[in-house]
């Protein structure tokens, strides 16, 4: 049987940020490493470990390679595997609190499987659901872990998934037939609201704001009776609204990056927070 090098979750971990990121600088933040620790990590593992280039570099751009592709999806499963691994061996009856502030977009869409998945391991862990605007959640310093929106080049923590804008209207709903145009939107501090706005401004499109709700379920309640249009993430919207393509006239909306930051002042070598952060960044993949 032949004998391979074994391969450091580190560099795995570290490789993975790479991909997740787009580049070293913003991977290095992610895992708190220098970028210069990164380099020598993955110097290692293409030239010693794997013999194989894992990055196409232009510039300051970084892509993956063929291989690179092929080892990224293995390195997911590895290091779910061995946090699982560790979680079930090491922290068998882990008992705390956590605390996770998120906007009211995901609630619906991505927290009961994560939670569910988190609470069949960990079932003595107390969880605390704090639902605010993006804007609000920045502000705050009584969280452990924070999801919150941002556009794409001020991404800050770590990066969960990128998301598109979309604007949805009911499927009898005529755009060319109502101006100024109603929306329905989340309250003024939120970042999706400001988008759409500033996009409708800058077209010069007549529209208002008729109805405003920090709920995600009342806002797609009022889209689905045909009283206004949205705009929301595309993972939010449900199957029986329409998205309103280009033919409606509207402007396209920017792609918003979701992010999960970390207090490091309340969650300093805690293992119920990291473990629960761990269960975040899988659920916003699936």
């Amino acid at each position: 049987m032949a004998h391979y090098p074994a391969i450091d979750t580190e560099l795995l971990r570290s490789f993975v940020a790479i991909a997740d990121h787009g580049g070293f600088t913003r991977a290095a933040e992610s895992v708190n490493r220098t970028q210069s620790a990164i380099s020598m990590q993955m110097k290692r593992l293409e030239e010693d470990v794997l013999q194989r280039r894992l990055f196409e570099r232009d510039g300051r751009q970084v892509r993956l390679t063929a291989e690179g592709q092929v080892l990224l999806g293995y390195a997911r499963r590895i290091l779910k595997l061995h946090g699982e691994v560790m979680n079930t061996l090491r922290e068998p009856h882990m008992v705390g609190a956590v605390r996770i502030g998120t906007p009211d977009d995901y609630v619906m869409r991505f927290l009961p499987g994560i939670l569910s998945r988190f609470a069949q391991s960990y079932p003595m862990v107390q969880v605390e659901v704090h639902c605010d605007p993006s804007a609000r959640l920045l502000q705050r310093q009584d969280l452990d872990l924070t999801i919150v929106t941002r556009q794409p080049g001020e991404e800050i923590g770590q990066l969960l998934r990128q998301d598109r804008m979309l604007w949805v209207g009911a499927l009898g709903f005529d755009v060319h037939a109502q101006r100024p145009i109603p929306l329905a939107m989340f309250n003024e501090d939120c970042f999706c609201r400001a988008w759409a706005c500033n996009a409708l401004d800058a077209r010069e499109i007549d529209y208002r704001v008729a109805y405003t709700s920090p709920s995600l379920a009342a806002i797609l309640a009022i889209v689905s009776a045909g009283l206004a249009i949205s705009a929301q993430m595309q993972s939010v919207i449900p199957t029986e609204l329409r998205v309103l393509d280009a033919g409606s006239g509207l402007p396209e909306l920017p792609t918003s990056s979701i992010v999960l930051l970390r207090n490091r002042s309340r969650s300093r070598s805690n293992p119920v927070t990291e473990t629960m952060a761990e269960h975040i960044v899988e659920g916003f993949r699936l």
